[in-house]
């Protein structure tokens, strides 16, 4: 008799072992458990940790709930301005219902990727070129939200998209170049202007200060001879002003007296 009765704990015992093990779930801190019970959702969410299923009966389904990173594929498009681009971006979004996210849609994250690619290609027909190569910030908050809108519904929150590239025709290219190297040009062009026009007021006002002073004129020819025969490269040709010759005239008609 007592032998039937532990070989009867021990089978019990057995069984109790392998519904413990059959029944154990374990949810890891990223994740979340969605229990369907034939079927049917059943209860509420299972946090992370150490969890208990009914075997056969119930079915545990763990949903990441980290942020996911997903790139968008390249998608050509026309311009409001007639030009053809090719534009793709990069989708931050993650799961704040997982419920939701197993059975509101099919499968979220192609429902987000194909959302991103549409939505994409709207904000590309909707937009001038120079909007997407400079005002990128303000393009990236539509795009986020017209994929955000209907995400929410599924469970899923977009965190943020970035345009990453914008490939434009060869074309194109060259004509930006030759429009850039144009407004440079345009813009030496009246920076040296602007020079001149400051160079001659400065030597105006010179030449009346020196127009007063006959001698500052002289003194201005010499310090431009120095100058010049510092490069020994070169022949020098000095001019002999009429107003030396006259001064030495003065000179010797009028002999300083001792």
């Amino acid at each position: 008799m007592l032998e039937e009765l532990l070989a009867a704990a021990a089978a019990v015992g057995s069984a109790g072992v392998v519904y413990l093990v059959s029944a154990a779930r374990v949810v890891k801190q990223y994740e979340r458990g969605v229990v369907f019970r034939l079927g049917r959702l059943a209860g509420e969410v299972r946090e992370p940790g150490f969890t208990m299923v009914v075997p056969v009966v119930d079915r545990l389904h763990k949903v990441n709930m980290q942020i996911v990173t997903m790139p968008v594929p390249a998608q050509e498009g026309i311009t409001r301005d007639n030009v053809t681009v090719r534009v793709d971006a990069v989708v931050y979004f993650k799961v704040i219902d997982a419920a939701n996210a197993l059975v509101r849609v099919e499968d979220y994250r192609f429902a987000v990727s194909q959302m991103a690619q549409t939505s994409l290609r709207s904000i590309i027909g909707k937009s001038e070129l120079d909007d997407l190569l400079s005002n990128r910030e303000k393009l990236n908050q539509g795009l986020e939200l017209m994929i955000d809108s209907p995400a929410v519904g599924w469970g899923v929150q977009v965190d943020r998209v970035e345009i990453k590239d914008v490939s434009l025709p060869d074309t194109m290219k060259r004509s930006m170049a030759r429009q850039a190297e144009a407004d440079r040009e345009r813009r030496a062009r009246v920076i040296n202007a602007d020079a001149e026009l400051q160079a001659s007021k400065v030597l105006a006002e010179a030449a009346r200060e020196m127009s007063e002073t006959p001698a500052a004129l002289q003194l201005r020819l010499l310090q431009t001879v120095v100058a010049v025969a510092a490069e020994k490269n070169s022949t020098l040709v000095l001019p002999f002003p009429v107003e030396l010759l006259r001064f030495l005239e003065r000179a010797q008609e009028h002999p300083v007296e001792k």
